[in-house]
């Protein structure tokens, strides 16, 4: 029995429409509360049926919820695209950021969403980092505190709930917690110094996502998500945070493999959680839902506890209400996103671009597909228009820029390496890869790993493509300064 577990826990959705069973479940388990991924997103006609369906089976105190973080971490890709944080960074102006979170926020607010699980407050002070990376607004963790509040108070302006993540931090990590369980080894006080600081800066953001993450000099056994340590002991008493905390997704292996996410669910709400984000098939979802009732029967939850959280709960969903809204200003918030692209585009070591009589040859990875996390990346093929009216290009397509075995051999043609894949160089493939210009479209830290003039777009959405695009035809500057260390190699 589930004794209303359902408005404690957020579920996912399958497919572009909301069929009568699914309506149903969310009805008959009282759930108020759907994250809404890639696989949701059909035309805009079909996702705002969709959301409006929603919030029909889900109540007045309805929370829908996505990551439009901005950069690769998008769902809703038919509005306006928002630069990643990097980008915001590399521009480093917070008026920009304020102006990119309001029209992040009229976009979602558009099509009835009032929750986006952003922006990201991590510090990203490690260049192996395989998760967050772009997703960050950088190194220095009072600039992210400035940047990312800037940008969160776009957003509460205009109606939308933010939710800040991943506490504690997710900067410092080599593991991608969607696959492995990280471990951060500092003490508190060095988190203070650094990881904590942005956290302690937005200490009254309406809500905050926690990290799959073991600190084991402040909880040996238990990841953040699940260590009552962290969110009673620092979150709650130390910090003072009175704000709707969620889990990040229990289905990701750091967790499930672990503890199960059925489990996981009950430790998370046990040690101060409010929400528990309980992603997975129908089954899956039900487990979930009769283990919190089950603990609830049982007082392995405390019913009064639960009732704060609850409260919680619903203020946000009272703040923000699920409405779709007239949207206005979307052609003027499709300029404001381009112009902060552009603004954010990056040279290093004296990029230049080539002349357009110039043969070129342009190398880079034939297909990127998502990694569960990101958006697909482009293919190659699909960046051929940056080159067009240049009078002679040869495009040389690889399966993979990790290895990138077979290339021609040096002809005297301008090379061109386009880093249209979100991992690092590989040593072997960096040093049989010598381009006369690197264009880094993702993962900014490949410029570590390839000499020579370089490139930074920070992203791939159309206005990221645009400013590059005008860059390379001599018709626009490159202003952004990199907010991560870029001149020194890490290997």
């Amino acid at each position: 029995m589930s004794l209303h577990a359902g408005p404690l826990v957020m579920v996912d959705i399958e497919g572009t429409r909301l069929d009568a069973g699914t309506a149903a479940f969310l009805r008959e388990q009282r759930i108020r509360a759907v994250c809404l991924f890639r696989k949701n997103f059909g035309s805009e006609t079909e996702v705002r049926a969709l959301i409006k369906d929603l919030h029909a089976a889900l109540g007045p105190q309805a929370l829908v919820a996505m990551d439009q973080e901005g950069g690769a971490v998008v769902r809703a890709t038919f509005l306006p695209q928002p630069p990643s944080a990097m980008a915001l960074g590399a521009a480093g102006d917070e008026a920009l950021a304020f102006e990119v979170g309001a029209a992040t926020a009229r976009g979602l607010r558009s099509i009835g969403v009032n929750w986006n699980f952003a922006p990201v407050l991590d510090v990203n002070n490690n260049p192996a980092n395989p998760v967050i990376g772009e997703r960050s607004f950088g190194e220095d963790p009072a600039a992210v505190a400035r940047l990312a509040g800037a940008w969160m108070r776009g957003s509460l302006g205009e109606g939308v709930a933010c939710c800040v993540k991943h506490f504690p931090g997710h900067g410092d990590t080599h593991t991608d917690s969607h696959h492995a369980l990280p471990t951060v080894d500092k003490p508190l006080a060095a988190l203070e110094a650094l990881e904590l600081v942005p956290f302690a800066a937005l200490i009254d953001a309406p809500a905050l996502m926690t990290a799959h993450i073991v600190y084991p000099q402040i909880d040996p056994e238990l990841p953040a998500t699940l260590s009552r340590t962290w969110l009673t002991g620092v979150l709650r008493e130390h910090f003072s945070y009175r704000g709707v905390v969620i889990t990040d997704a229990l289905m990701m292996q750091a967790v499930r493999d672990r503890w199960g996410h059925a489990k996981a669910a009950v430790l998370a709400l046990d040690a101060g959680a409010d929400m528990v984000l309980a992603q997975g098939s129908r089954d899956e979802q039900q487990a979930t839902l009769d283990a919190i009732g089950d603990a609830l029967a049982s007082e392995r939850l405390q019913p009064m506890r639960l009732a704060a959280s609850r409260a919680r709960l619903d203020a946000l969903a009272s703040r923000f209400p699920a409405v779709q809204r007239d949207y206005p200003q979307r052609r003027a918030d499709e300029a404001l996103m381009a112009d902060a692209w552009a603004r954010g585009l990056t040279v290093l070591r004296g990029a230049v671009p080539p002349l357009r009589t110039t043969p070129l040859r342009v190398i880079g990875q034939a297909r990127v597909d998502s990694d569960g996390v990101s958006e697909a990346g482009l293919a190659l093929e699909s960046l051929q228009p940056l080159f067009d009216g240049f009078a002679d290009v040869q495009w040389c397509a690889v399966e993979s820029l990790l290895e990138a075995g077979a290339l021609p051999p040096p002809d005297g043609r301008f090379t061109v390496l386009l880093g249209n894949h979100r991992q690092r160089y590989r040593q072997a493939a960096a040093e049989r890869l010598r381009p006369d210009l690197h264009i880094a479209l993702w993962n900014p830290y490949q410029a570590l790993d390839i000499a020579g003039p370089t490139v930074l777009s920070w992203g791939f959405a159309p206005g990221a493509l645009a400013a590059l695009r005008a860059w390379l035809h001599g018709g626009a500057s490159a202003p952004g300064k990199p907010p991560i260390t870029l001149e020194e190699s890490h290997r």
